[in-house]
C-alpha cells in the first residue's frame, strides 16, 4: 500500500490530498519521515568535508521536509477536527518529537560546523539573509542546550521530552472540559435571547444529539448567552462552567500539571545560565527583559482599572435598580454591559448582528487584501479535512501567490480559540513555493452564520496573520511569513483589525441578512462611536492575564500555580466583577506549549506598534494610501524574520512608538 502522506502530491498548488488520508497513515508516515529526517541529520553532521553555508546551514533547511509535510496535516487536524485516535497519536508523537529535536540540538558534531561557520563568518561573502539564518540557526542551537555537557545535557533532554508530554496532555484535557459540558434550555429559559443566539443554540442542540436548544462552552455561544439571558441563576451556573475549566478534579485537571510545566521551565532556564524561565525567553524578544514588560504593563493597567471601577459602578446601580442586591458578580458584568451599550450608544447587538453576516465579512477582508496590496482570492475546488472548510486560491497580476484555507465554525472535535498557521511556509530555496494558510475560527453556526462585531474583529485579525504568509518574500522558510519575535508577530494581525473600522468597508459589505439593505448610517455611526465601549473590562482582564503569566516565569517557580495567582491579582486590586480573561487551568497560550510562555504580554507590545502604525494611514488622509500600503508589505508583511523587529518597524514608521497612540486608541487616555 501506498502512504499518501509520503507521496508527491498531485493535487492543485500541492494541496494535500485529504479525501485519501486516514488516521491509519499518519503513524507510519511519521515514523518512515522522522527515520529520514534523523537521516538527513546524520549526513550533514557527519559530512567530511569543510563546513559551508551550503553543506551546513543550507541542508540544515532541508533536512525534516518529509517530517515537516506529514506533520503539517496531522496538527492541522489534531487541532481543528479531533477524535480518540488522533488524540492518542498526538500523545505518542509529542515524547518522539521532543527526543528527536533533543537529538538535533544535542548532536556536538552539527553544533560545531555552525559554530565553525560563526566565526568565520566574515570571509563566507555571505547575503543578509543568509548572515541572518546562520545568527539564528547558531542562537537556536546554543538556546537549546547545544554547549551543555554530560550529565546537564541528559537532564535538559529529559526536560524537554516530559514538556511535550505536558503541553499534549494540557490542551487535550481542555478540550475535553470544553466539549464534556453543555447546558439544555428549556422554552422558557430562551427568554430575552435574540433569535440568532437561539437559532444557534438549537444547532449546538444538534450536534450534541439534544432535543432542544444547548449552551455550550464555545465562545460564540456563551458570550452571547451572558451578554443576553435576563437569569442570573443560568448565567452563574453557564459563567462557572466556563471558568472552571481544567479545575473540575480528576483526569482532565490541569493545575497540577501547570505547576510541573513551571518547575521544567524555570529548571531548562538555569541549566542555560539563565535566573528565570521569563529573562531567557525574553532575551530574543523586543522586550527584552521583564522589567519592560512589567513597565509597559503597568503604565496601561491604572488607567483600565480607573475605567473598569467606575463602570462597575455604574451597571453595580443599574442592577439594583433590577431589584437585585449584593455586589456586581463576574457573570453580571456582561449583561449589564450590554443594557449599558443600549443605553448609551442606543445599539443594540441583536439588531447588529444580521449585518455582520460571516459570508460577507469574509468578503471584506478581501476585499481590503485587494484594495491594500493588489491580492485577488478565487474558490478553490479541492477535498479539505472537513466539510465546514473552504479554500481560495491568492493570486496577484495573474500569479500564484498563495493558497487560503478557511474553517470557521465551532464543533466539539475543534479546540478553542482562533488561530492562523501555514501548513506550507515561502521560500524561494531550493525551488520557488507559495504559502498555504489556513484560519481556524469558533463562530457559531447558522443558516446564515452571523457575527458578533468582535467575532468580525476576530476574523480580521486572524487574516491579518494570514497575509503575512501571503506576503512573505524571503529566500529561507526559516525566516518567512510569521517567523518572528512572539513581540512583533501580532502587529500584522491586530493591525487588520483597523480596517474593520474603515466606514467605506461596513458601509460596502455590512449589509442584512435577510433584506440585503446596507447598515444604516446612524447605526454605522453607533458602531464606530462604540468601538471602545468596555474596553477598561476588556484591558483589565488580558493585563491580568499577562502580569500573571510574567509572574509564573519571573524567579522561583511557585510550588502552588492557583496561590500565586490569586497573590498577583490581590496585589494589582483586581476588581471583584471581572476574571482574568484565561485563568491558569485553562492558558492554554501559556501551557499548551511554550509559544507565549512569559510571553502573553506580546499582543499589547503589538499594539503599541498596531495603534501608531495605522496612524501612518491616517496621516497620509487614506486607509488604503497606496504608498503606505506597499511600504507596509516592503517593510514587513514581505520581509518575515530576515532583520531584526526593531529594524523593521522603524524602516516602516522612521521611529518607534509610545504607549500614548495605545491608550487613546483604547479611549483609556484623552
Amino acid at each position: 500500500m501506498t502512504n499518501p502522506l509520503l507521496d508527491n502530491w498531485s493535487t492543485p498548488h500541492e494541496i494535500a490530498p485529504f479525501d485519501q488520508i486516514e488516521d491509519a497513515h499518519f503513524a507510519p508516515a511519521f515514523e518512515t519521515a522522522l527515520t529520514e529526517a534523523r537521516a538527513e541529520i546524520a549526513a550533514i553532521a557527519d559530512d567530511p568535508a569543510d563546513p559551508s553555508f551550503a553543506n551546513t546551514i543550507e541542508a540544515l533547511e532541508l533536512a525534516g521536509k518529509q517530517l515537516d509535510k506529514v506533520l503539517s496535516v496531522f496538527f492541522t487536524v489534531a487541532g481543528a477536527d479531533t477524535n480518540s485516535k488522533r488524540q492518542e497519536l498526538q500523545r505518542a508523537f509529542s515524547p518522539k518529537l521532543a527526543a528527536y529535536s533533543s537529538e538535533v540540538y544535542s548532536n556536538k558534531a552539527l553544533y560545531q560546523r555552525i559554530e565553525t561557520l560563526w566565526e568565520k563568518r566574515d570571509t563566507l561573502d555571505l547575503s543578509p539573509e543568509q548572515e541572518r539564518l546562520l545568527y539564528l540557526s547558531r542562537r537556536s542551537f546554543v538556546r537549546a542546550g547545544a554547549a551543555l555537557e554530560g550529565a546537564e545535557e541528559a537532564r535538559m533532554r529529559d526536560i524537554m521530552s516530559r514538556l511535550a508530554e505536558l503541553g499534549t496532555a494540557f490542551t487535550q484535557n481542555l478540550l475535553a472540559d470544553e466539549s464534556g459540558w453543555h447546558m439544555v434550555l428549556a422554552e422558557n429559559e430562551l427568554e430575552g435571547l435574540p433569535d440568532f443566539l437561539v437559532n444557534a443554540a438549537r444547532e449546538a442542540g444538534q450536534e450534541k444529539d439534544e432535543d432542544g436548544p444547548v449552551i455550550t462552552l464555545s465562545r460564540s455561544l456563551i458570550v452571547p448567552f451572558l451578554q443576553f439571558s435576563p437569569r442570573r441563576d443560568l448565567r452563574e451556573k453557564a459563567f462557572r462552567a466556563w471558568a472552571a475549566r481544567g479545575a473540575n478534579g480528576g483526569e482532565t485537571d490541569n493545575r497540577a500539571i501547570a505547576a510541573e510545566i513551571l518547575q521544567l521551565r524555570e529548571e531548562r532556564a538555569r541549566l542555560l545560565g539563565y535566573d528565570s524561565f521569563a529573562a531567557y525567553k525574553l532575551d530574543t524578544e523586543m522586550a527584552k527583559t521583564p522589567e519592560a514588560v512589567k513597565s509597559l504593563l503597568m503604565d496601561v493597567w491604572a488607567p483600565a482599572k480607573a475605567q473598569a471601577e467606575a463602570d462597575a459602578a455604574t451597571m453595580t446601580d443599574m442592577m439594583q435598580q433590577d431589584g437585585v442586591n449584593g455586589p456586581l458578580e463576574k457573570w453580571d458584568w456582561r449583561y449589564y454591559a450590554e443594557k449599558r451599550r443600549k443605553a448609551e450608544h442606543d445599539l443594540d447587538e441583536a439588531a447588529l448582528k444580521p449585518y455582520l453576516q460571516l459570508d460577507r465579512m469574509i468578503e471584506a477582508a478581501f476585499a481590503c487584501a485587494n484594495r491594500l496590496f493588489g491580492l485577488e482570492f478565487e474558490r478553490l475546488d479541492v477535498p479539505l479535512y472537513h466539510a465546514d472548510c473552504r479554500a481560495w486560491e491568492v493570486t496577484r497580476n495573474g500569479r500564484h501567490v498563495a493558497v487560503f484555507i478557511g474553517d470557521y465554525f465551532a464543533r466539539g472535535s475543534k479546540r478553542s480559540g482562533a488561530w492562523c498557521s501555514a501548513m506550507r511556509g515561502q521560500a524561494k530555496f531550493p525551488r520557488e513555493q507559495g504559502t498555504v494558510v489556513i484560519n481556524v475560527c469558533n463562530f457559531a453556526k447558522g443558516n446564515p452564520a452571523l457575527l458578533s462585531y468582535d467575532d468580525a474583529r476576530t476574523l480580521f485579525h486572524e487574516f491579518g496573520h494570514a497575509l503575512h504568509q501571503m506576503l512573505s518574500n524571503v529566500t529561507y522558510e526559516s525566516l518567512s511569513g510569521t517567523n518572528v519575535a512572539r513581540d512583533f508577530v501580532e502587529l500584522p494581525s491586530q493591525l487588520y483589525e483597523h480596517w474593520l473600522e474603515v466606514p467605506r468597508v461596513l458601509e460596502e459589505f455590512a449589509t442584512h441578512a435577510e433584506t440585503g439593505e446596507a447598515m444604516p448610517k446612524a447605526m454605522l455611526d453607533k458602531v464606530l462611536e462604540a468601538a471602545n465601549f468596555d474596553m477598561g473590562f476588556q484591558t483589565v482582564e488580558y493585563v491580568a492575564s499577562a502580569l500573571v503569566d510574567l509572574s509564573f516565569h519571573e524567579g522561583k517557580a511557585p510550588d502552588d500555580p492557583m496561590a500565586k495567582q490569586a497573590e498577583v491579582l490581590e496585589e494589582l486590586g483586581m476588581p471583584h466583577a471581572i476574571g482574568m480573561r484565561h485563568a491558569t487551568p485553562h492558558f492554554a497560550h501559556v501551557f499548551a506549549g511554550d509559544g507565549y510562555s512569559s510571553g502573553y504580554y506580546s499582543y499589547m507590545w503589538s499594539e503599541v506598534m498596531d495603534a501608531d502604525a495605522f496612524e501612518a494611514f491616517r496621516e497620509a488622509g487614506d486607509a488604503f494610501d497606496a504608498a503606505t500600503a506597499k511600504s507596509l508589505e516592503e517593510n514587513i508583511l514581505s520581509t518575515g524574520g530576515s532583520r531584526e523587529a526593531d529594524d523593521l518597524y522603524l524602516s516602516f514608521r522612521g521611529r518607534m512608538p509610545g504607549v500614548e497612540a495605545l491608550l487613546k486608541g483604547r479611549g483609556l487616555a484623552a
